[in-house]
């Protein structure tokens, strides 16, 4: 069966893309699959043991995320699943794509001016995916 994959970030942000992953996969019949990526990129790679700790704890933090995700799909009647995945988005996400039968994709848009994300940067971004996936990807 086909399926709805839907990248979070998680928390308050991310609600309005849920919420439109949640009506589209009633309005499709699909299956969701809600994404987390693990990226740490962010952190000097010198910092060693303190790294691991950082993943471990960031990994927990995004499954915990997907399930709150999960429970909201649930309580809509939509049946979902989840991913936590390890490094960069596009490859991540081009990893489940493989591994899954996925329709489309969804990406949400930038949360407010404190976002590292640019609307134009992301819809660039959801061109290159869809490409690349040869699924269509959509920024909500």
């Amino acid at each position: 069966m086909a399926k709805i994959l839907c990248a979070t970030r998680g928390g308050e942000a991310s609600y309005h893309t849920q919420d439109a992953a949640i009506a589209l996969a009633q309005e499709r019949g699909e299956t969701l699959l809600f994404l987390y990526a693990v990226d740490l990129r962010f952190l000097d790679k010198r910092a060693g043991a303190a790294l691991v700790d950082v993943e471990s704890e960031m990994t927990k933090m995004g499954k915990f995320l997907l399930l709150m995700a999960q429970e909201r799909a649930a309580e809509q009647g939509v049946p979902a699943e989840t991913y936590c995945g390890k490094g960069e988005l596009r490859p991540v996400l081009q990893e489940v794509v493989e591994a899954q039968e996925i329709s489309l994709i969804l990406l949400g848009s930038p949360a407010g001016e404190e976002s590292v994300f640019q609307l134009a940067g992301l819809r660039d971004f959801a061109a290159e995916i869809e490409h690349e996936a040869g699924v269509e990807t959509r920024v909500i």
